[in-house]
């Protein structure tokens, strides 16, 4: 029996994919997620053999959920599930150990088909994905140039505290929500806007969108 989490904010959304994988008799969905932080602890729990996961979440966003699964679970495969078509979100994903990418806009009977090549640990694309990649991969002269990703600049604990910042959240109720100190959030919060060379709190998260740290 193949057991499935699925990790997404919106209750509709995860009902609407229970309904669709109930009708596999040889999978069972073990648990569901409302946000980033609970899909990472149920996954280092439960070891499922696939996560569907949602890419905008609160507290922590699909790309940074993804890298903690896979450190606590190695062997759970990665179906980011979204409405994002960006190529420079999916190469993210992908490098950060996602195995499969499919737009919500394609779902239905791909949605099964994608987590029957999860399970045989082999990828699975939607196709305008696909089409995007392979683009990209063949001309890759009209590629913009960027630097480094934010995702290798950044430790897991920083992208998480700038998701927060950029909620509205004070250093007291990061900190609390974190389980940590108000001088340690604002120690972090320092250290990111140097290594990301901003001066306020408003231009992080104008950065942090434009670089897909934070999901909207």
């Amino acid at each position: 029996m193949a057991r499935i989490l699925i990790a997404d904010d919106h209750d509709i959304v995860r009902r609407g994919v229970c309904d669709l994988l109930a009708e596999r008799e040889d999978w069972e969905v073990c648990a569901e997620a409302r946000n980033g932080a609970e899909a990472v602890e149920l996954a280092g729990q439960l070891k499922p053999d696939v996560v569907v996961l949602d890419l905008s979440m609160p507290d922590i966003n699909g790309i940074l959920a993804t890298r903690q699964i896979r450190k606590l679970s190695p062997e759970t495969e990665i179906l980011i599930f979204t409405m994002h078509e960006s190529e420079h979100l999916i190469h993210e994903v992908l490098a950060a150990g996602a195995r499969g990418y499919l737009v919500k806009s394609s779902a239905g009977r791909e949605l099964t088909r994608a987590i029957d090549q999860l399970l045989k640990h082999k990828p699975y694309l939607s196709p305008s994905v696909a089409e995007a990649v392979l683009d990209g991969y063949l001309h890759p002269e009209q590629k913009k140039r960027t630097g480094p990703s934010l995702y290798s600049q950044l430790s897991d604990r920083e992208i998480q505290i700038v998701q927060l910042l950029s909620q509205g959240l004070t250093s007291k109720r990061i900190g609390g929500s974190l389980g940590i100190s108000v001088k340690t959030v604002e120690t972090h919060r320092a250290n990111i806007m140097r290594k990301l060379g901003v001066g306020s709190i408003a231009e992080l998260v104008r950065y942090a969108v434009r670089n897909n740290l934070v999901i909207p």
